[in-house]
């Protein structure tokens, strides 16, 4: 496969296939999903611009990380925003090689940012943190199962309440472990555990599900969190602005820790509670506090400095 100096690639990713369309380039040419069609296909690529890569439930990071191990700059894209992007084109149809046009037409348009490198350790721990997500997710529905139980069945629920408990603990031991061997991310996590209603889970989860953290400016940072208000206008009509789309794990772990924060960090509670003296609604407040604690932990990782009360206070 020959391609111009510089050009984009879609990649349309199955379990079995990578459907490759390059711009420039009538067809698309289909590589396996296996250690030598990503070695084939990062070679017929190397020199892309960018190759924006479709998220598919974990197919797609094998691919990706093959690439960048060519360095070879790549962009993965919730499957929404193609979908979306592809009945504003009209193209309706949908085959793999018809997803992977799509793909590169959206890479054109749109020219995603490029995702930081991802490496081993921060691939697993975003593992154990899903898995961390997962098993209390599995706790809370088996103990809504006791409220109507009879004696017998509520023991083994309990039985498996306290397994569930067990894996728990070690799975936070080894997330604790696998953050302490990478200097880089223990280094992330000291600073983010200077921040008022960052805990080690807390800190875990950015570190593992937004690696750009310290790395963009504020704008971009509140839009992929999903914390920037979105405009709703028409002509002279003004609607109300609401948050949407984001990286929904990373949003919930900011919200507990703005719900702690608010307690006890001064400048939080001072932001959170102008804005209700204000008049503005308890939501709207807090999800304002939580874009600032966002953006505040943005400087502090840019930064490389302590969380640091009397400096923030007027941020």
């Amino acid at each position: 496969m020959h391609a111009p100096k510089t050009f984009m690639v879609g990649i349309d990713v199955s379990k079995a296939h990578l459907d490759v369309a390059v711009e420039g380039k009538r067809t698309v040419v289909r590589f396996d999903n296996d250690a030598a069609g990503r070695a084939a296909l990062a070679t017929a690529i190397a020199g892309a611009e960018l190759v924006v890569v479709e998220a598919t439930g974990g197919y797609e990071m094998a691919t990706v990380r093959a690439l960048m191990a060519a360095d070879i700059p790549v962009a993965v894209v919730n499957p929404r925003q193609i979908r979306d992007f592809a009945r504003a084109s009209g193209r309706l149809a949908k085959t793999d090689q018809v997803d992977a046009r799509v793909i590169l037409h959206f890479a054109r348009a749109m020219r995603p940012a490029q995702i930081p490198h991802i490496d081993d350790g921060r691939i697993a721990l975003a593992a154990l943190v899903t898995r961390r997500r997962q098993i209390i997710d599995m706790a809370v529905a088996v103990k809504n199962r006791l409220e109507h139980a009879p004696q017998a069945v509520a023991v083994l629920i309990g039985e498996t309440l306290a397994a569930l408990k067990a894996q728990l603990a070690r799975v936070d031991a080894v997330i604790a472990l696998a953050i302490e061997a990478e200097p880089d991310m223990a280094a992330r996590r000291d600073l983010l555990l200077t921040v008022p209603g960052i805990g080690e889970v807390g800190a875990a989860v950015l570190i593992a599900e937004l690696p750009e953290l310290g790395g963009i400016d504020d704008k971009k940072l509140a839009a992929l969190v999903g914390v920037a208000p979105m405009a709703h206008d028409s002509g002279a009509w003004r609607g109300q602005r609401h948050i949407a789309g984001g990286r929904a794990t990373v949003r919930c772990a900011l919200y507990m820790a703005t719900l702690s924060a608010i307690r006890c960090s001064p400048a939080i509670k001072a932001f959170y509670t102008r804005l209700r003296n204000a008049g503005k609604p308890p939501k709207v407040a807090l999800v304002a506090a939580m874009r600032k604690l966002i953006i505040m932990i943005n400087t502090i990782l840019k930064r490389h400095t302590p969380w640091n009360e009397p400096q923030q206070h007027g941020c």
